[in-house]
C-alpha cells in the first residue's frame, strides 16, 4: 500500500483513540514554571524576559483598555511557537497542521474583539464597513464587501497558519525522500541535497516562530481597530 505525503498529516491514534489532545496538552509540561525560589535558574528567567519583550511589543499600539489581553497574547503564542516547533522532530504530529485546530483558535477570539467593539464603541465599530465619503449608489456594495471582508478575518487566519507549516512539512519530506533515493546512485548530489535540507530545517524553524508571532500580531491589530 502506498502511503500518500499527506499522511503525515493526518492526527495519530493509538487503539482507536485519537492522540491529538496528548500533542495539545504536552507543550504545557516541556515549559519551565516560575518557583517560589528568591532567585530563579536562567531558563526562567530567559523565557520571562523574551515573553515581556514580545508582549511589549504587541501591547504598543494598543490602548490601555487592550492591555487586559496581555495574558492571552503572550500564551496563545508561546503555545503555537512550541507545538510548531515540537511537529518539526522526528515522529512527531503537528496539531497546527489541522484547520479545525486553527481555526477553533483563531474563531473565537476574533469573535471577541468583535463583540468588545460592538459594546464598548459601537458607531466606530459599525463606521468601519462604511468608508467616509462613500458615493451614495455605491454604499450597499461597500457594505456587502467589507461584510465579508470582516468575517473572512478567522479564516484567513486558520490558512495562514496551516498553509505554511503544511507547505514545509511537505518540502522537507520531499527533500529528504529525494536524499535516501539519491545517496546509492548518486552520492555528491545526495549530500547536495542533504545541505539543503538542513538549511530548510533552519527556515522551518523561523517560520515556526514567525507564523505565531503573526497569528497573534493580526489578533492584537483587529483588537486595536475595537479598543
Amino acid at each position: 500500500m502506498t502511503l500518500s505525503l499527506f499522511d503525515q498529516f493526518m492526527s495519530p491514534t493509538l487503539l482507536g483513540i485519537p492522540l491529538i489532545l496528548l500533542a495539545l496538552t504536552l507543550p504545557w509540561t516541556l515549559l519551565p514554571a516560575a518557583t517560589s525560589r528568591l532567585l530563579s535558574s536562567r531558563m526562567v528567567t530567559t523565557q520571562s524576559w523574551l515573553i515581556g519583550q514580545i508582549t511589549r511589543q504587541l501591547l504598543l499600539p494598543l490602548s490601555p483598555a487592550g492591555h487586559k489581553w496581555a495574558i492571552i497574547f503572550a500564551s496563545l503564542m508561546v503555545y503555537l511557537i512550541t507545538l510548531n516547533l515540537l511537529g518539526l522532530l522526528p515522529y512527531t504530529f503537528t496539531p497546527t497542521t489541522q484547520l479545525s485546530l486553527n481555526l477553533g483558535l483563531a474563531f473565537p477570539l476574533w469573535l471577541a474583539t468583535v463583540l468588545i467593539g460592538l459594546r464598548n464603541q459601537p458607531t466606530h465599530a459599525l463606521g468601519h464597513l462604511l468608508p467616509e465619503g462613500t458615493p451614495t449608489p455605491l454604499i450597499p456594495i461597500l457594505i456587502i464587501i467589507e461584510t465579508i471582508s470582516l468575517f473572512i478575518r478567522p479564516l484567513a487566519l486558520g490558512v495562514r497558519l496551516t498553509a505554511n507549516l503544511t507547505a514545509g512539512h511537505l518540502l522537507m519530506q520531499l527533500i529528504a525522500t529525494a536524499s535516501f533515493v539519491l545517496l546509492p546512485l548518486m552520492p555528491v548530489v545526495a549530500l547536495t541535497t542533504t545541505a539543503l535540507l538542513f538549511l530548510l530545517t533552519l527556515l522551518e524553524i523561523a517560520v515556526a516562530m514567525i507564523q505565531a508571532y503573526v497569528f497573534v500580531l493580526l489578533l492584537s491589530l483587529y483588537l486595536q481597530e475595537n479598543t
